[in-house]
């Protein structure tokens, strides 16, 4: 099996240990959707909604930097390899970062390193939307609280759970999903059903191993929260992030939930917000880009240089 596809693989797995289980976090206080059946959901979401829309795909391959011709598929390889290793690294300590910096900086970084055209406006503009992103789920956390306050009762709410839910895996696999359908494009050139479903298959198991300790850092560390607060965060952070997939512009949900997460503790006065927890989060998103895009610009100068 050549080695873009082993990294292709690579990369679904680390998307579902990274991705997955903080996806599920915020609604694992209550009891509507359960674990096994959350996790089935979001794979075959993964992988049947970016076979109808691939504009995010696309902007990771062509828009930030050209990976055609010579030379495009060792460094797209590359990117990624950083990427996995810095996301691995936060993992492993239980901070979860977003994936979208991580591959945005891997691919950058081994684009300049390997010397093809980087968009600089393009990866500003990413850059640009993926900060402002957190905060827009925090607006809409915060709005999306109020109205369940006012206007729902415990019945009412499992059903906008249901749909927080829905929403949620339907963003992530029409944003972040589409990072695994970007690397495999690439190393096989092709974005097919099957590529999809083994795509979203890979995810799954990594979902499964990542859950415990991702949903433990974003489901309980950043909020003393409740069930309202995990559907409020759910419908805030799937709207955003959905928002942005219709323009091609990838955003990490991760970055989008918790951002959601501390909108809907600041609606109640901000009290319940571990702020500490929040800073560590933060802390990991501003090392991710920057440790990538170095990791895999040094990684492409010396591959090019000996091969």
């Amino acid at each position: 099996m050549p080695l873009e596809v082993v990294v292709a693989c690579l990369f679904a797995v680390v998307s579902g240990v990274n991705d997955g289980g903080t996806l599920l976090a915020t609604g694992l206080k209550l009891p509507t959707v359960r674990p096994i059946v959350g996790v089935l959901a979001l794979v075959l979401l993964t992988a049947l909604v970016p076979l109808v829309s691939q504009q995010v795909a696309h902007t990771f391959v062509t828009r930030l930097a050209s990976f055609e011709g010579p030379g495009a598929t060792h460094a797209m390889t590359i990117a990624v390899l950083s990427a996995i290793a810095v996301v691995m690294a936060l993992s492993h300590h239980g901070r979860p970062t977003s994936l979208t910096l991580a591959i945005v900086g891997g691919l950058t970084g081994a684009g300049l390193g390997w010397g093809l055209e980087v968009s600089a406006g393009s990866v500003a503009l990413v850059l640009a939307v993926a900060l402002a992103a957190p905060f827009a789920g925090a607006l809409a956390a915060w709005a999306t609280t109020r109205l369940l306050v006012a206007m729902t009762t415990s019945r009412e709410l499992r059903r906008w759970h249901w749909a927080g839910f829905v929403l949620q895996c339907v963003a992530y696999a029409a944003n972040d999903g589409q990072k695994m359908l970007a690397v495999f494009l690439v190393a096989v050139g092709s974005s097919g059903p099957s590529v999809s479903f083994a795509a979203a298959a890979l995810f799954g198991l990594g979902t499964l191993y990542g859950m415990p300790r991702a949903g433990r850092t974003l489901g309980r560390e950043i909020l003393a929260s409740r069930p309202l607060h995990g559907v409020a965060a759910e419908l805030a952070s799937g709207t955003t992030v959905i928002g942005c997939a219709a323009v091609g512009m990838p955003v990490s949900m991760t970055q989008s939930i918790a951002g959601s997460l501390i909108g809907t503790g600041v609606a109640y006065g901000g009290g319940r917000v571990r702020w500490y927890a929040a800073v560590k989060i933060v802390i990991a998103w501003v090392l991710t880009l920057p440790a990538a895009g170095l990791l895999a610009a040094v990684a492409a100068i010396t591959v090019k240089g000996i091969s």
